[in-house]
């Protein structure tokens, strides 16, 4: 971060909390070890917090973690958060600010035996360009034990601010470039077309569609690409606020279901089934899709539905071709064998009915197929 951007946080953490008090950074052990930690941190020790950093995070984060976190915010007496990175470290840090004043498990927020309330306030600095994570009411946790997802979702958990700097994602990798910017593209698509769609989701999303398709490839081929970079990030924040007002879809159902069975970076899922779940769902209101289809420019006012629906399922597929995704056939460490349970895991999400066209298990398992293939 520049001067500018270190005052600005060290102004609003005066603002979440007095001076002299203990501020917990979240990270992942990446992004503490490429230095994008150690400027922040000794800026706020400078402005007069006592600083604590808590970086046990996984890509697919897991309760334990969180819950390891909630133990040293209390012991640390911890006042606030500043999360650093991805979405994995503010998604940790949203359930550190709501079970660390609170305590409690996950099992009892999600049946609501707990109440959301007394969070302490969060700061989210994004170091990809994806999640939008900093702007969203979720965390989506891995439950170790059944290596299930769960999500955490209350408004109090939308941090307080979320500082965007281009320069925190330059030295972001080629792969993670392409994998966060497909995940913030799925964040528009389903938050555009979804059951749960309103007007405010279509406009941030048809703005962050826009931004993603043009700039994505450019930030990819060249990470130094500063107004690339700049655009990623708009698109991202754009994302988020777009599904975070309505729902994710069919998409990350498959996608959270094969990260909680593999691991695989939640990224890299989305963009392995969004071509296929795009081409299943184009066929249950073609208007919408030819729509969508021109929004990201495969298509033109004068196409037919028929063919913008066309030009846009070739050019997602080509789309993620470009950007190095591989096929679910090319993972190697997944099994034939576990499509069907994949299916199953896709079919029990929450978000399975905001899909625009009603899909069940054995859908699930078609599309499972093809991309394996």
């Amino acid at each position: 971060m520049g001067s500018g951007e270190s005052g600005n946080l060290a102004s609003i953490m005066d603002s979440l909390a007095s001076q002299n008090t203990t501020v917990m950074i979240v990270s992942d052990p990446g992004v503490r070890k490429i230095g994008l930690v150690g400027p922040i941190e000794a800026h706020l020790e400078e402005a007069g917090y006592r600083v604590v950093h808590f970086d046990e995070v996984s890509p697919n984060p897991r309760d334990y973690e969180c819950l390891l976190g909630a133990d040293m915010f209390r012991q640390e007496g911890v006042t606030a958060l500043v999360a650093i990175g991805g979405g994995s470290p503010m998604d940790v840090a949203k359930a550190i600010s709501l079970l660390g004043p609170n305590g409690g498990t996950f099992e009892d927020y999600i049946e609501g035996k707990a109440a959301y309330e007394n969070v302490a306030p969060l700061v989210c600095i994004p170091t990809t360009a994806g999640t939008g994570s900093e702007v969203t009411r979720s965390s989506v946790i891995t439950l170790a034990e059944t290596h299930t997802k769960i999500t955490l979702k209350h408004e109090l958990l939308r941090p307080d601010v979320a500082i965007l700097d281009p320069e925190l994602t330059m030295s972001v990798p080629a792969s993670i470039t392409a994998a966060t910017g497909l995940d913030a593209l799925v964040h528009a698509i389903e938050g555009y077309t979804c059951r749960l769609t309103n007007p405010v989701s279509k406009a941030m999303g048809a703005a962050a569609m826009k931004e993603i398709v043009e700039y994505l490839p450019k930030a990819y081929r060249n990470g130094a690409d500063f107004e690339a970079r700049s655009k990623m990030q708009e698109g991202s924040l754009l994302a988020g606020l777009c599904f975070g007002s309505a729902d994710v879809a069919a998409v990350h159902c498959l996608a959270e279901a094969l990260g909680s069975l593999y691991d695989t970076p939640h990224g890299i899922a989305n963009a392995i089934f969004l071509p296929y779940v795009v081409q299943y769902n184009a066929e249950e209101d073609r208007a919408l899709h030819a729509e969508l289809s021109r929004i990201m420019r495969f298509a033109d006012e004068l196409d037919s539905e028929t063919v913008a629906i066309d030009k846009m399922v070739r050019g997602l597929y080509v789309f993620t071709e470009q950007l190095d995704i591989p096929t679910l056939g090319e993972l190697s460490y997944v099994k034939a064998s576990d499509l069907e349970h994949m299916a199953e895991i896709a079919e029990r999400n929450g978000s399975t009915p905001s899909n625009v066209r009603p899909i069940a298990k054995a859908d699930y398992l078609n599309i499972l197929e093809q991309t394996f293939l």
